[in-house]
This record gives structure tokens, sequence and C-alpha cells, in this order.
């Protein structure tokens, strides 16, 4: 758009804040060395939502996509298909974007690219009639139940659903999102109240591969090492809150590395069956 931008980002082990901070602070320094400017390019802090992905996701992808056309800044669809700051034109297949992952939402209208294409674009011209969608981007519990219809609909019939702002998605799922947050908030108390920081986590982590607590940490890439840092980073992660930034000041590596670290770390947890809680 002319003063923000719209992104529907599938997170992983690399926190959301941490993918935005490095995208907006690498596009401010790029903007202001071309356009000879200092200080600060973006007003306020991003707003996130998450997202039922069976759900939404396709109503989402329509809905941003759309957005220039609502805003006149393309005059009609076939504008749209070739619109340059816009993901619509790489899943129509006229702009290659490395980075957008065009395939797995033309899969969910055919096999074959051709088809899906077609479809797709169906789709989104199916959505110019809607206009614009306050059940996507409204408040809270409105929204997490599908717009001012449907809630209507469940108060006449005396069902009582559960919304919040930051979600958007059904009540199942805001109440599963929900629950799941207030485990992992009592879980890193408890660890937290056992005065577990990065140095005691450490020597934990060192006594499962029976290193000493200066091995883990040591420089080289032996694989029992590895494997032991892999999991200290994770647990750090997961457990403690730190940021693979924080982490790779503290051990002296580099933040992409501990980035690494971590999907593998999560991988050893798993696969060993390792909680942390159980061995304090």
């Amino acid at each position: 758009m002319t003063n923000h931008v719209h992104l529907l980002i599938r997170t992983a082990i690399v926190p959301l804040s941490t993918l935005m901070r490095r995208l907006l602070t690498g596009y401010a320094m790029a903007f202001n060395r071309r356009h000879r400017r200092h200080g600060q390019l973006f007003q306020n802090r991003y707003k996130s939502i998450l997202c039922q992905e069976d759900a939404y996701l396709l109503e989402l992808t329509r809905y941003i996509h759309l957005n220039p056309l609502r805003a006149g800044i393309v005059s009609n669809l076939k504008a749209l298909d070739t619109h340059s700051y816009t993901g619509h034109a790489a899943l129509l297949g006229r702009r290659d974007v490395e980075w957008q992952d065009t395939q797995y939402v033309l899969a969910m209208f055919s096999d074959q690219r051709s088809t899906a294409r077609r479809r797709y674009r169906n789709f989104v011209k199916q959505g110019i009639e809607a206009g614009r969608r306050p059940d996507l981007v409204g408040g809270g519990l409105i929204r997490s139940i599908g717009g001012w219809k449907a809630a209507r609909t469940l108060v006449k019939g005396g069902v009582r659903v559960k919304g919040d702002e930051r979600i958007l998605g059904d009540s199942d799922f805001v109440l599963n999102v929900l629950s799941k947050s207030n485990e992992q908030y009592e879980r890193r108390y408890r660890i937290a109240a056992k005065g577990v920081d990065l140095k005691t986590l450490v020597g934990h982590v060192a006594k499962i591969f029976d290193l000493a607590p200066e091995q883990l940490l040591a420089p080289g890439r032996y694989p029992t090492r590895v494997k032991a840092r892999s999991l200290l980073f994770f647990w750090a992660v997961r457990e403690l809150g730190m940021t693979a930034t924080e982490l790779a000041k503290a051990t002296g590596m580099t933040q992409p590395a501990v980035s690494i670290s971590v999907k593998r770390g999560e991988q050893i947890a798993m696969e060993n069956n390792l909680d942390i809680e159980e061995l304090l």
C-alpha cells in the first residue's frame, strides 16, 4: 500500500518479532541510503494477528491481494494481475518472487498449475463483490466467530463463544491458543522460580552429554558439542524466552548459527524425549 504493507506469514522457530525487526530495519536502512535521509522510517510497531490456517488462509490471501484494487491503486483486476507490489501477480506466474510460497496456495485449487491459477483468479474475482471485510480485520469476538451476522445468530440461540482480538479463528481455535499460551507462561514461571538462567542451563545440558560446562561452548564442531549446544539454545529460547540475538551475544556465535542450532535442538529434544523440567 502507499504507507504500509500486509504480510501473510507462517511462523517457525525464528520468532515473528525477530523476523519483523530484521525486515523493517533492513528496509529502513536501504531506504535511507537510497534517498539520502536519516532517522526513523516507520511510525508505529507492526500489528500481528494469529490466524487459523485451514479456515482463513485463502480468505486472507484474497483479502490482502485485493487491497490495491479497493484503495484505487490499480483500476481493475486485469491491472492487479501484473501489479508489482502484490503477491497476486506471483501466484498467477506473472512475476517471479523467490521468497513467496506460491505452490502451497495454488495446491488448494488444483494439482495442475494452469488449472489452479485459473481457479485462484476466479476466487479473487468473486471477492471483489464482497467489498471490505471487517470480519477479517475488525475486533476480537466478532472477527473470531465470522462477523456480525454470525454473532447475532449465536446470541439469539443462546450460544456463548470465545474470541480474542489477537486471534483470527473459530472459538475452539481461540481457546486452544489461549490455553497453550497460558501453559507456556506458567511453565516459564516455574522454571524461573527455580533460579534457572543460561548459566545453570549450560550445567544441566553438559551433564546430559557428559561434558564439562566450559566444553559445551568451546569453539569446534565436534558432534557431541554441536548436539549439546543445539539443545541448550533450543531450551534457552523455548523455556527461558531468550532471543537468538541475545544468545549470539552471550556465546560469541553468529545469530544465524544460533537459529539453525535452535531448530536442530528441537529435533534432539523430541527424538530423545528430553524435558528440562524433569531435570530440575
